[in-house]
């Protein structure tokens, strides 16, 4: 899966990351590489939750590509 992540410098020198494809996922680092080590747990975090929270069959499911 690729997921685009906007990575940037705060007022107090924290790099935040988000991920725009995935609402309320955001994580920060110290530097840059912290910051996109944290961002890649979150998102897996994040899959994990809504995966669990799912109702839908998973043999309903269909991958597309655009």
């Amino acid at each position: 899966m690729k997921l685009h992540i906007i990575i940037e410098k705060d007022e107090a020198g924290y790099y935040t990351a988000e991920v725009p494809a995935l609402p309320g996922c955001l994580s920060q680092g110290t530097s840059r590489d912290d910051a996109l080590a944290n961002i890649r747990e979150a998102i897996e975090g994040w899959l994990e939750v809504m995966e669990s929270k799912s109702t839908v069959d998973p043999a309903n499911f269909i991958e597309i590509a655009i």
